[in-house]
């Protein structure tokens, strides 16, 4: 499959460099699977859609390959990866572990404009389930779970989860398609939890919300199996 016709150039922005935009705009892209595991790029192509030199093109390329989105090759033509499982578990395991903490501090710290901003998310949430907007709720989903760290004093911790988890959003992406109310059934279950001051529930409630990434697994591979790499099977 080729990139062609999914990008569209660049709208000029001052804040961000052009290296940051046609990072964004690539990340979006393999996230979204709008980009499937496959994918063939060129930078010289994604420089000509995207009306950028092929440097910024270069070093977003680099920045994904880091990130495990991207598999360069010298003298090949660069592919989006391939899902790996054993990448997500070692993410999964490494998101539990500072956010079982994160309920734990959030359970004693978290205020009523705290509270608030919570619901206030949450309503958000359902009405992108309700308009079955995906990216929406991806991004209010993450917003969720930032909202949680910063109101339990630590979200400076954000940031590690963001770089852990990239290796799961792929599959979460795709999930929303039938699991979207779901997770956000299970968002309000965790601030309910935590209404209650109830810690030992809040962290039994994030436990169980972020193991579901083992079930949407399965369900990912038995639909889109050439998508994932052939370790952890």
């Amino acid at each position: 499959m080729s990139e062609a016709d999914l990008l569209t150039p660049l709208e000029p922005v001052h804040r961000a460099s052009i290296a940051d935009q046609v990072f964004d705009v690539l990340y979006k892209q393999v996230l979204s699977l709008a980009m499937p595991p496959g994918t063939k790029l060129s930078e010289a192509d994604v420089a000509r859609q995207l009306n950028v030199s092929r440097q910024p093109v270069r070093d977003a390329f680099y920045r994904l390959s880091k990130l495990g989105f991207l598999v360069i090759q010298p003298q090949k033509a660069t592919q989006v990866s391939q899902i790996h499982v054993e990448d997500i578990r070692k993410a999964r395991f490494i998101r539990t572990s500072i956010e079982v903490e994160v309920m734990r501090r959030a359970t004693l710290s978290l205020t009523e404009d705290d509270f608030r901003a919570l619901e206030h998310n949450l309503d958000l949430q359902a009405i992108a389930v309700a308009e079955d907007d995906r990216a929406r709720f991806h991004r209010l989903d993450d917003a969720f779970h930032t909202l949680l760290c910063i109101g339990a004093g630590l979200g400076y911790v954000w940031d590690v989860i963001r770089e852990s988890k990239a290796h799961t959003d792929r599959v979460r992406f795709l999930s929303l398609a039938s699991g979207s109310a779901r997770a956000l059934e299970e968002h309000r279950g965790i601030l309910a939890a935590l209404r209650a001051r109830d810690e030992a529930a809040a962290v039994t409630a994030l436990r169980s919300h972020l193991g579901q990434i083992e079930t949407i697994i399965e369900e990912m591979r038995r639909v889109h199996h050439n998508w994932f790499s052939a370790e952890g099977v």
